[in-house]
C-alpha cells in the first residue's frame, strides 16, 4: 500500500534538508549532527535499495504559494498558507510498504521527525475500496 510522507518543519530560512538549519539540530555537538544526517542519507538509500521509495519532492518557501478557495462559485486566492502554525509543509515522500506499521517505522526515522514533525497518509486509489 502507498503512504504519503508530510514532512512539516519551522525553518530557519528554506534550504532542503530543513532539519539542517534547525536551531535543535544546530545546537547538537558536531559529531552528533553528522550521525544524524547520515542516518538520513541512509534511510533515503536504504528505501530506495527495497524499491520502497516511490517519490520525494521538496516544496518551494511558503511565501511563493497562493491559496485558493471558492465560496458561492466565486474563486479567490490569496498568498501563502497562512496557518495558525509555524511549522509548514516542507515536502513529501511517498513510500510503497507492507503496511502503517512500516510506513510509521519510515516517517520515524526521517531527521525532520526529531526536529519537526512527519505525518503519516494512506494513499487511497481513486475507487477508495482499499480502506
Amino acid at each position: 500500500m502507498k503512504y504519503l510522507l508530510l514532512i512539516y518543519g519551522n525553518p530557519e530560512n528554506w534550504e532542503h534538508p530543513l532539519f539542517l538549519r534547525h536551531p535543535d539540530f544546530l545546537a547538537l555537538p558536531p559529531e552528533e549532527r553528522e550521525a544524524l544526517a547520515a542516518r538520513g542519507e541512509a534511510l533515503l538509500e536504504e528505501i530506495r535499495g527495497s524499491g520502497e521509495l516511490v517519490e520525494g519532492v521538496a516544496l518551494a518557501d511558503p511565501v511563493n504559494s497562493r491559496t485558493v478557495r471558492v465560496r458561492g462559485g466565486v474563486p479567490a486566492a490569496t498568498d501563502g498558507p497562512y496557518l495558525e502554525s509555524k511549522e509548514q509543509l516542507a515536502g513529501y515522500f511517498v513510500v510503497d510498504c507492507e503496511g502503517p506499521e512500516r510506513a510509521a517505522e519510515i516517517a520515524a526515522r526521517f531527521p525532520d521527525a526529531r526536529l519537526g514533525a512527519v505525518e503519516v497518509r494512506p494513499i487511497m486509489d481513486m475507487s477508495g475500496q482499499e480502506m
